[in-house]
């Protein structure tokens, strides 16, 4: 994930979100919530839950060896874990058998997976922003800025600039509100799967998960989503379409970018980021697909591969994201190549019947379209 290749298409800050070390703190933090969480209801003692809690720093363990030892040990946790409870020991050997009490691998690694992906999300949610701040002040500036409009690579009629600006914005004002909810369904919990002992809860576990959900921040599932995992993989979907979106904006600027036309010009190297993802994002969301079909109450290998594939993806995002603000950021409107290609596509045209497409009044109609529906962009910021 950190090789030169992967920042090409990446952010510094997706890639610290999804780094090692940052995984390895999320992993903490759910091993100090959990311990919180027993002891809160009676399940371990208080001291021991204090010496789980001043141990889960990431400051304390060797990041590059767990990694090394995940690798031979063909799992994500059994070395935090391992580690943790021998660092507890250290500390206080009575706490050390309390470690990561009641719960199974699995819970640690997906809801680990989970709070380093909102911290991705937040990264997506605030260029997605930016993205549609800028679609919006350019469709009021240009609104009444006409141009040639093209269909299957040939000029079709006469648009303005500001109406484009908002079709550009509207399938990714609906992929930010499609994103959200999804979000909000899929950061959830992960505990009590069936490889926990129920009679080790003792009929704490609901109450437990409440006050774990409460403390990381997270939705408290109604029942463990091992391998129901669609809410999951719903929340790649709306982030593969938010991707297809950004490619297709990417592509529309490149085309009206290339030196026939040049009545745009983006910042070099923006727009093949977004398309390059587009590229990528698909094979992520056909893995995560097929993790969905399980063997009963869990299969062998899903959860791992889904593990693998969502930094990938969301690292692609992001890079998509990021790379499109940019390129609007840094977008020059060349508005005098836009009005002499309308005006030479008028004066090519044979007969007045010909010219109509072209006509001015069409231009104020897209204009007033534009103006229309800027009232119905609704621009949702990260607070």
């Amino acid at each position: 994930m950190n090789s030169l290749f992967e920042r090409l298409l990446s952010t510094s800050e997706v890639m610290e979100a999804l780094s090692d070390r940052h995984f390895v703190r999320a992993m903490l933090h759910f091993e100090a919530a959990l311990a919180r969480a027993q002891a809160s209801v009676g399940l371990i003692p208080q001291t021991a839950a204090v010496s789980i809690v001043g141990t889960c720093k990431v400051e304390l363990f060797d990041v590059l060896k767990l990694v090394r030892e995940a690798g031979s040990a063909r799992s994500a946790t059994q070395p935090l874990v391992k580690s943790l409870r021998e660092t507890v020991g250290l500390f206080n050997q009575e706490a050390e058998r309390h470690v990561h009490f009641a719960c199974s691998d699995q819970d640690l690694a997906d809801t680990a997976q989970v709070l380093v992906t909102r911290d991705a999300l937040h990264l997506i949610s605030a260029d997605l922003a930016q993205i549609l701040t800028k679609q919006r002040d350019l469709a009021d500036t240009h609104a009444e800025t006409p141009m040639l409009a093209r269909s299957a690579l040939q000029t079709s009629t006469i648009t303005t600039l500001g109406l484009k600006c908002v079709q550009w914005a509207a399938p990714l004002q609906r992929a930010q509100q499609r994103l959200g909810l999804a979000a909000d369904k899929a950061l959830s919990l992960q505990f009590g799967s069936l490889a926990v002992s129920q009679t080790e809860l003792q009929g704490k576990g609901p109450q437990m998960l409440a006050l774990m959900a409460s403390e990381l921040k997270l939705k408290a599932p109604t029942l463990p989503w091992r391998t129901q995992r669609d809410e999951w993989v719903a929340l790649a979907c709306e982030l593969a379409l938010l991707v297809a979106s950004l490619a297709s904006l990417a592509q529309d600027m490149l085309q009206l970018a290339q030196c026939e036309v040049a009545e745009l010009t983006p910042p070099n190297n923006t727009c093949s980021v977004a398309l390059a993802a587009a590229q990528r994002v698909p094979q992520c969301l056909s893995t995560l697909l097929l993790t969905l079909a399980q063997d009963h109450d869990g299969g062998l290998g899903h959860w791992q591969a889904a593990l693998a594939e969502w930094p990938t993806l969301l690292i692609s995002t992001h890079g998509a994201t990021r790379a499109m603000a940019l390129a609007l950021a840094g977008l020059q409107v060349h508005t005098d190549q836009m009005r002499s290609h309308l005006e030479a596509r008028r004066a090519a045209a044979p007969s007045r019947e010909a010219a109509s497409p072209f006509a001015p009044e069409l231009a104020q109609q897209a204009a007033e379209l534009a103006r229309q529906h800027l009232l119905d962009l609704h621009i949702i910021t990260e607070s």
